[in-house]
């Protein structure tokens, strides 16, 4: 079983940064593959990024490609999202997610989800 906990979300305008972390109890972290979700008020969980165990293979979703970036540390069994150039349609409750294997975009193939941060981006 994999605990995961999100921090670092909060309210900020357009066009600023966020950082996102996300802390798992599991020694083994480094075996999982990490994504990170976002959900807005009235619509579906959606993909927004993944890295593979070892950092090296990352994908995101076409609306933050060029302005979110994922990474991981595993000695601190941390993954991150940093957030730049923020737009209002961000908003959203962003959760991160764990599962054996490969990264993928498909969020029914993860095993493991945190509570979610709330990222408020206003106009």
């Amino acid at each position: 079983q994999v605990q995961l906990v999100e921090s670092g979300g909060g309210l900020v305008q357009a066009g600023g940064s966020l950082r996102l972390s996300c802390a798992a109890s599991q020694r083994t972290f480094s075996s999982y593959a990490m994504g990170w979700f976002r959900q807005a008020p009235g619509k579906e969980r959606e993909f927004v990024a993944t890295i593979s165990w070892g950092g090296g293979t990352t994908y995101y979703a076409d609306s933050v490609k060029g302005r979110f970036t994922i990474s991981r540390d595993n000695a601190k069994n941390t993954v991150y999202l940093q957030m730049n150039s923020l737009k209002p349609e961000d908003t959203a409750v962003y959760y991160c997610a764990a599962r054996s294997g490969p990264p993928v975009v498909d969020t029914t193939r993860y095993d493991y989800w945190g509570q979610g941060t709330q990222v408020t981006v206003s106009s």
